[in-house]
């Protein structure tokens, strides 16, 4: 299914389609970050938006994007500052940081460790795994190699009271030797790994996250919400055609409790997280 496809489908997304998904919405409160009035509750930023920002100062910016309304962040690096320090300037803007974006090498056997005492310190509930480099994702047997990793570092941070999360971009959806490598992250046990569903990217790639969600029913705890205007141009939330509402109602279903907000390369990053804030914490979703 092509983006345009989709979202012609998800149009007409509403009480028809939850019953297809058995009752679960009919007789169920809101869904996790959702209140009654169909509100996002806590609305959340992707840091490597403003990563050029980050990169002068990490409290400035940290202190603007809780004054834009956010109440989470997910961090994709610290920026030479402690996990303590992180804490604090967490705590001194009332935030809270339920993710970390994370690369190959931090849950390696040299860094691992590391990487999960910070985020213990912290108060990230998932180590996220970022991506994939072009040299790490060639074969399938790669990936079949990285499941066995995500197991192994899935039970380590399981005993450590977090979770490991794997985040998507489009090349997940290109199938090797006949099977997708999101699939095959997807065979694993859902209390090792986590998705964050890069719905941005999973609609390029043609997917339909409703799909995904109504076949792995609370697998999908985060996600990262970024609008997609014509010829799949990347935009601010709210500026493009994506209708998050409609994906939004069926956040019970997926295990949806955090919702980032994210823009690879704005024009103006501060302003782009402002808009995007907005949008969201205006959306009425329908539960």
């Amino acid at each position: 299914m092509n983006r345009r496809n989709f979202l012609k489908s998800t149009a007409g997304f509403g009480l028809a389609t939850m019953a297809g998904f058995g009752g679960a919405f009919e007789a169920s409160a809101a869904p996790y970050n959702i209140d009654n009035m169909g509100k996002i509750k806590k609305v959340g930023v992707q840091l490597y938006t403003v990563r050029d920002h980050m990169a002068k100062s990490v409290e400035k910016t940290v202190a603007q994007v809780a004054g834009f309304g956010y109440k989470e962040v997910e961090f994709a690096g610290y920026f030479d500052h402690s996990a303590k320090n992180i804490r604090k300037i967490l705590d001194d803007n009332g935030l809270t940081s339920p993710s970390v974006h994370v690369q190959l090498s931090d849950i390696q056997k040299d860094n691992m460790h590391q990487t999960i005492e910070n985020a213990n310190i912290i108060g990230h509930k998932y180590v996220t795994m970022a991506g994939f480099g072009n040299s790490e994702r060639e074969t399938l047997d790669q990936f079949k190699g990285h499941a066995e990793h995500f197991n192994m570092v899935g039970e380590a941070c399981k005993a450590a009271g977090v979770q490991l999360g794997y985040h998507n971009h489009e090349f997940e959806f290109d199938a090797l030797d006949g099977v997708e490598p999101y699939d095959l992250f997807l065979e694993l046990d859902k209390d090792i790994l986590t998705m964050e569903m890069d719905l941005f990217w999973a609609i390029k790639a043609g997917r339909n996250p409703l799909t995904y969600f109504d076949k792995h029913p609370g697998r999908f705890h985060m996600c990262h919400v970024k609008d997609m205007a014509a010829g799949e141009t990347m935009v601010d939330v709210g500026a493009g055609n994506i209708d998050f509402a409609k994906i939004f109602a069926a956040s019970e279903k997926a295990g949806l409790k955090h919702y980032f907000v994210e823009h690879d390369r704005p024009k103006s990053s501060l302003d782009s997280i402002r808009f995007s804030c907005e949008t969201l914490l205006n959306m009425k979703v329908d539960i």
